[in-house]
């Protein structure tokens, strides 16, 4: 399983430089940022798995930015502030937060918080798609979620059916993440009839392999 990369939001220099190192040092790929502007460049640029951020960045709001992102995609949020009263944490999970940490917090504490929100997000966020309408590149492939067009590396659209496009998209969603055929069949199954028989399973596995080898033809074709 890939790393987890948690980004980590903080206008100030020191607490920004304090966290990102201590994530880092309990195994995390840890990214900085002090924007709204840092995380969205972010976000586009690779995976992020997490964001720790800040209630009060200087001009901008920890809330209004977690509300933005939640109107675009899923990825956790623990806010980090030292507002602690009740109202400010309620607030916080209005906006769609996951956790909310008061500062001054225990170290300890919040790599306990990280590690149960990644948890919880390898197996519940990640399976709703929780990147669902952005543009995916793998191997000089391209995904456009908004649009559910597939184009090959020559630039060719490809044709999808309905199970193939839904099946792309639980494996991008869900890059470096293992799952089992339970799991994918649940994720493909919008009727919620899929009863996770033996007999899903080598369903899902005729799909995946009649899937790769349309790819593969495809590659051929142009080549």
């Amino acid at each position: 399983m890939a790393i987890p990369r948690l980004l980590v939001v903080d206008d100030d220099p020191e607490m920004r430089s304090m966290l990102t190192q201590f994530i880092r040092q309990n195994g995390f790929i840890a990214l900085p940022a002090a924007t709204e502007s840092d995380i969205r460049k972010q976000i586009s640029a690779d995976r992020i798995d997490l964001i720790l951020l800040d209630v009060m960045l200087g001009d901008e709001s920890g809330i209004d930015i977690c509300q933005s992102l939640r109107a675009e995609q899923d990825v956790p949020v623990i806010f980090i502030s030292a507002l602690s009263a009740d109202h400010h944490r309620m607030k916080g999970y209005e906006v769609g937060a996951d956790d909310y940490i008061a500062k001054p917090f225990n170290p300890n504490l919040l790599l306990a918080r990280v590690k149960a929100v990644l948890s919880r997000a390898q197996r519940t966020s990640s399976l709703a798609y929780r990147r669902r309408i952005k543009t995916f590149g793998f191997d000089g492939w391209i995904y456009e979620g908004k649009r559910d067009e597939v184009r090959a590396p020559g630039g060719y659209q490809v044709a999808l059916s309905q199970k193939e496009t839904a099946l792309l998209k639980v494996f991008l969603a869900n890059a470096h993440i293992p799952l089992t055929r339970e799991e994918i069949a649940a994720a493909l199954d919008v009727t919620g009839e899929s009863d996770g028989t033996e007999a899903t399973g080598r369903a899902i596995d005729v799909l995946s392999g009649a899937f790769a080898l349309k790819l593969k033809r495809i590659l051929k074709l142009q080549n």
